[in-house]
């Protein structure tokens, strides 16, 4: 972020890949909408360059293989699967689901599949 004057301007907005899929998760998963949409608007937003930065400002946050990070959403009742690519200031969603659901994957592994019941 830079500013002119009181103007401030974010240069480094990440491209958070879908939108549409973290929507369609809060459908099937309502109590977890404020949390999902909270760490969307931290995140598209965020200047973080590596994941020494982010671990600064999400402590909790596992870091895994192939990029990818593992957030406790709505105090560690939800989990988040992304992957990030610093370089490309991008970050794909993979995986959304409960604590419970969480140890039932590989998140090493895990893909977003569409959800036949839902319209992501």
């Amino acid at each position: 972020m830079f500013s002119i004057g009181k103007l401030s301007i974010f240069v480094f907005m990440f491209n958070i890949i879908a939108r549409k899929t973290l929507l369609g998760y809060i459908r099937q998963y309502p109590d977890a909408k404020t949390a999902l949409e909270k760490w969307y608007a931290e995140l598209l937003y965020s200047e973080f360059k590596n994941y020494n930065e982010l671990k600064k400002k999400y402590p909790g946050a596992s870091i895994v293989d192939d990029d990818r990070v593992v957030f406790n959403i709505s105090g560690n009742k939800y989990r988040l699967v992304v992957r990030i690519i610093f370089e490309f200031k991008a970050i794909q969603v993979k995986w959304f689901g409960t604590h419970s659901e969480y140890d039932k994957i590989n998140v090493e592994t895990v893909k977003f599949k569409k959800n036949e019941n839902s319209n992501h």
